[in-house]
């Protein structure tokens, strides 16, 4: 019996709670279950997201800028929540019930924003006639079932996102050789899935929406959540679970409160003096930046027992392993905020630029593009220049510099500015967009007479510039991170996001207030025909070239921390410093 069995080398358990046994659990079986689900959650976020702001200006009848806020509002508390579902997994719930409560609670989203665009009484009348301003626009009540709708759905997104892709990697045991080996084509066939399920998204259920009805996209939605919520509980008894140990955030604010607590202290010059209860091959040598919280880690008379031992408390003191930990996470940082715009500039690729499209020729034949299609462009620059970089760029920098490709952060300066650049772009287009339009009399409600083919560049040059970004992202703040606090570095990397959407609709605020005036409704407002969106691309893409400067600068800065113990010599040396510098 003992040798049909392949326990696991690491601390995973089954579903009762026993070591889990590798030839019954884990594996691909069960870890296309957990890909399955991801491939809905995105078609199903995305195929709301992207065609949204035509459902809130041509059926809410509510103004552009207002429009664009709700929907860069709502995604940006999607991946804000997935702390919160970070938190909830390392510390409750674990993975594995996090998915399957979310999951549930974002159906329960969809289903009621389906209701809500199929029933006539929750939503208000169509337009009479031509005339925008005679429209009348949803009411309180009406707008709040639609809030309830998608912020139902971001809370589910939010605790999804968190834990899909951890789960699916505990699926293989990373001390394994071929389940390593493994490992890494999951996470290839998950970036895969999520692009897959995008391009569905803003192809055939933004089609449907738009020429069939809604109520039928948003049912598709909450049909295939459905199933894919049965499938992925269908596999629990195969599953492998990771016990939780705590949360990292209740880990760092310990650090910060027993410095804070010691602050009056000095530290030693001597750090073999300072606290340490880690393995030998998993600690973390101590550095000398961010040295106040190396008073964390000083022993003092009422951190021993009665009998000399040590007896931590850890809100008083913690070890030096884990202090270093949080020092790790604070060098994250900068790379994390100078990230933050790229996402405020993929922002206006599903609100400004879908409302640009939609006043655009958009016929090929007898068929007609729906607006919210136009982001495919965007995925497919995506998935040409992964394409691209994988089997070209690779080998030759391979052959040139000796290296498998770009670093991370090299990742990420391309995709930087790439953005910037197509944001310039943007404002160009805008601006032939503009002239067109001044030409056509204010109240007359058809097709402006240019090819919405006009678009395409700045969607291929932010999305190429997405995908530089989202693996050099992924990457940096997960191999950067300690071995402890890979979810919460996953976490910090989809708050970039976030704060890109919040940044997003701030900004459109400001300029809306400052722009405006008695007799102009300001660079954005009720309809972009009228306004210069030109300037407010213009405007983006000077911060983001900005931005870039201080990337460069904080990536120039950025100093890795190893996690190897240096020699003796070495650290002698590093203790003078250390005690000038504290």
């Amino acid at each position: 019996m003992d040798g049909k069995m392949s326990w696991s080398s690491t601390s995973m358990i089954n579903y009762k709670g026993f070591p889990a046994d590798n030839s019954k659990t884990g594996g691909w079986v069960p870890a296309s279950r957990i890909l399955g689900i991801e491939l809905c959650e995105r078609l199903t976020t995305m195929g709301i997201a992207v065609n949204l702001v035509t459902y809130l200006i041509g059926t809410m009848h509510l103004p552009s800028a207002t429009s664009a806020n709700i929907v860069t509002d709502f995604m940006g508390t999607s991946f804000l929540l997935s702390l919160l579902g970070g938190f909830l997994a390392d510390s409750y719930l674990g993975r594995y019930k996090t998915i399957a409560i979310f999951a549930t609670v974002q159906t329960l989203g969809v289903g009621m924003l389906t209701v809500s665009t199929r029933l006539p009484q929750l939503r208000p009348p169509p337009c009479h006639g031509n005339v925008t301003n005679i429209c009348k626009k949803a009411s309180r009540f009406q707008m709040g079932i639609l809030y309830m709708s998608l912020y139902l759905i971001a809370v589910g997104t939010g605790g999804l996102k968190s834990s899909v892709s951890g789960f699916g990697t505990d699926q293989f045991d990373e001390n394994d050789e071929k389940e390593k080996a493994q490992m890494t084509h999951f996470f290839n066939r998950f970036v895969f899935f999520i692009s897959m399920g995008t391009l569905m998204a803003v192809t055939v259920l933004v089609y449907i929406q738009d020429e069939v009805g809604r109520s039928w996209g948003y049912g598709i939605c909450l049909v295939s959540m459905s199933v894919a919520i049965l499938i992925f509980l269908s596999g629990t008894k195969w599953y492998r679970y990771k016990k939780s140990l705590g949360s990292p955030i209740v880990h760092i604010l310990q650090v910060i409160v027993a410095a804070t607590r010691k602050r009056r202290l000095q530290v030693p010059d001597n750090s073999i003096l300072l606290y340490e209860d880690s393995l030998e091959s998993s600690q973390i040598h101590h550095t000398n930046q961010f040295c106040f919280l190396d008073k964390a880690s000083i022993l003092i008379k009422e951190d021993y027992r009665m009998n000399g031992s040590v007896a931590p408390n850890p809100w008083k003191l913690c070890p030096v392993t884990r202090v270093e930990e949080v020092k790790m996470m604070i060098r994250l940082l900068p790379v994390w905020a100078t990230t933050i715009i790229f996402w405020t500039t993929y922002a206006q690729m599903i609100t400004f630029s879908v409302e640009q499209a939609s006043t655009m020729e958009r016929s090929v034949g007898g068929f007609q593009i729906p607006a919210g299609s136009l982001t495919v462009f965007f995925v497919i620059a995506i998935l040409i220049t992964l394409a691209v970089y994988d089997r070209l760029i690779m080998p030759l920098w391979k052959t040139w510099k000796g290296k498998p490709g770009f670093t991370n952060l090299q990742r990420i300066g391309i995709g930087l500015f790439l953005s910037a650049v197509g944001m310039a772009a943007a404002a160009l287009a805008e601006v032939k967009r503009l002239s067109v339009a001044k030409t056509v009399s204010q109240t007359n409600s058809s097709t402006l007479p240019i090819s919405v083919f006009l678009l395409i560049p700045q969607f291929f040059l932010v999305g190429s510039g997405e995908s530089f970004i989202y693996t050099g992202e992924l990457d940096f703040f997960i191999t950067q991170s300690p071995k402890g606090m890979k979810t919460m570095s996953t976490g910090l990397f989809l708050t970039t996001i976030s704060l890109g959407f919040f940044f997003s609709s701030f900004l459109v605020s400001i300029v809306k207030r400052v722009t405006r005036s008695s007799d102009s409704q300001g660079w954005v407002g009720d309809n972009i025909n009228n306004g210069r969106l030109d300037c407010f691309y213009g405007l983006l893409a000077i911060l983001s070239f900005i931005n870039f400067v201080l990337y460069v600068v904080s990536a120039a800065w950025y100093n890795p921390q190893t996690g190897k113990q240096k020699d003796l010599q070495m650290e002698s040396v590093d203790q003078t410093s250390s005690a000038e510098e504290c």
